[in-house]
């Protein structure tokens, strides 16, 4: 049972590859509008150069050298931006799903992913594991700790995410790597992607362009927060 209506309408961002810090700085600024925008925005992306993630608790040294790097909004571990395909969901505070527990919302969510991999006969599974407490979490790389409701694939762990929960809403932001090359082209992966969402959460998507507000918005966090040394190696 999903926390969504039947044919309820989110927005649909299909964007393009773009720096690191304007990936991260479009997915907090969505964010900070949800409250305006009262409905549900998915948003798939790319990266303009192989790069790196890190949690937002995480030491900047957990980054691997020869990699740029950005401290993510959200948790977790380490994410390699290489080969993989990224993608950010971001609620209103009063919409269902951000009144769930955490752990119910991944469920959700990541079941929609997993459906649209095994509609490429991508035997896609949902963990049920848990990341052991001697893992140092300042430090991991995410893909090598599954943890509960992470995807899997032959028992690899391919599709992690993380959440952010503030007054403006609920962010989640998700990426399916699969320790090389994509195992289908970028296009087809995102077109079964979308129809998962669309089959598990019965949702219907409405194209959305940026407007020049919200691209202003980006381009202030981008320069000052997440283009900034300090909020990269704040810890």
């Amino acid at each position: 049972m999903t926390t969504t209506t039947d044919g309820e309408a989110w927005d649909l961002w299909l964007d393009g590859p773009h720096p690191p810090a304007f990936n991260m700085a479009a997915d907090e600024a969505l964010l900070l509008g949800a409250p305006d925008r009262r409905r549900p925005l998915l948003r798939l992306y790319a990266w303009d150069r192989p790069a790196v993630s890190i949690g937002y608790i995480q030491r900047l040294d957990a980054a691997p050298p020869g990699f740029a790097v950005v401290r993510r909004p959200t948790g977790g571990g380490v994410v390699y931006h290489d080969h993989d395909v990224t993608y950010t969901a971001v609620f209103p505070p009063d919409h269902p799903l951000n009144q769930l527990d955490r752990l119910k919302s991944y469920d959700d969510l990541n079941r929609a992913v997993q459906n649209g991999l095994q509609r490429l006969d991508l035997d896609a599974r949902l963990s049920d594991a848990l990341i052991p407490r001697a893992v140092d979490r300042l430090t991991m790389v995410c893909f090598q700790h599954p943890t509960r409701y992470d995807i899997l694939l032959n028992g690899r762990k391919v599709g992690g995410s993380a959440q952010r929960r503030v007054r403006e809403g609920l962010l989640h932001q998700g990426s399916l790597h699969f320790g090389g090359p994509l195992p289908v082209p970028r296009n087809r992966l995102a077109d079964a992607l979308l129809d998962g969402f669309r089959d598990t959460l019965h949702v219907t998507f409405t194209p959305f362009t940026p407007d020049h507000t919200l691209l202003q918005r980006i381009a202030e966090l981008e320069h000052d927060k997440y283009d900034n040394p300090d909020w990269n190696a704040r810890r």
